[in-house]
């Protein structure tokens, strides 16, 4: 049975931890209360992503916290990652479950409920749809959806969703009102002063919202 709780999940940017680092701001955000953390890096090679997903898998292990790829399918398997993330653009779902197997968790990205209706429960696990605001960490995103449209594509998704886009804390109560079982946040964590602290102060407001 696969175990992951969505409600505060860092999506790592290479760019804004360059003065932390990817593995020490993964560190410090489940510290404060991440949930999940993925690896992201549009950039990097394979053999790049595999580095740094295992040194992040070494720093995650023991805090029960999954390892989510971003788009590499080989990365993933060769890290043994606990999870891979694909967008609309990226492999199709299905093969990607078909080369991972069973065991290991898998996220797609959905910006329309057209989408969100063609997820296949049997293949996905949960999607992250977005974004809810426009964001210069993604600046080839889809237009964005916002809260309606975050409700919306939730209500018809067959899988738990996240939701990702230009999100903050004080964003949590509506993330979670339109259906959403979590928030993905990027600049929220990576390249604050003190991830441990922006983490605490998310994590807080969840638990606030959803209590």
């Amino acid at each position: 049975m696969k175990r992951f709780d969505l409600s505060l999940y860092l999506v790592l940017d290479p760019e804004l931890c360059r003065v932390i680092g990817m593995t020490e701001t993964a560190r410090l955000a489940v510290q404060g209360g991440a949930t999940m953390v993925q690896l992201r890096d549009k950039q990097a090679t394979t053999a790049g992503m595999i580095a740094a997903g295992l040194e992040l898998k070494a720093a995650l292990a023991g805090t029960g916290v999954p390892l989510i790829v971003n788009d590499d399918v080989e990365a993933a398997i060769a890290i043994g990652a606990d999870g891979i993330h694909v967008g609309q653009d990226d492999m199709d779902a299905a093969i990607v479950r078909g080369r991972i197997g069973g065991d290991i968790i898998l996220g797609l990205s959905v910006e329309t409920e057209e989408l969100a209706r063609r997820v296949d429960a049997t293949v996905v696990d949960y999607v992250g749809i977005g974004p809810v605001f426009a964001t210069g960490t993604k600046p080839d995103h889809k237009p964005p959806v916002g809260f309606e449209g975050l409700a919306r594509i939730a209500a018809i998704s067959p899988v738990p969703a996240v939701a990702i886009g230009g999100l903050k804390g004080e964003h949590a109560g509506e993330v979670f009102s339109a259906g959403a079982k979590g928030l993905a946040v990027v600049s929220a964590i990576c390249g604050q002063p003190d991830p441990l602290a922006a983490t605490k102060l998310i994590a807080a407001e969840i638990a606030r919202v959803t209590k």
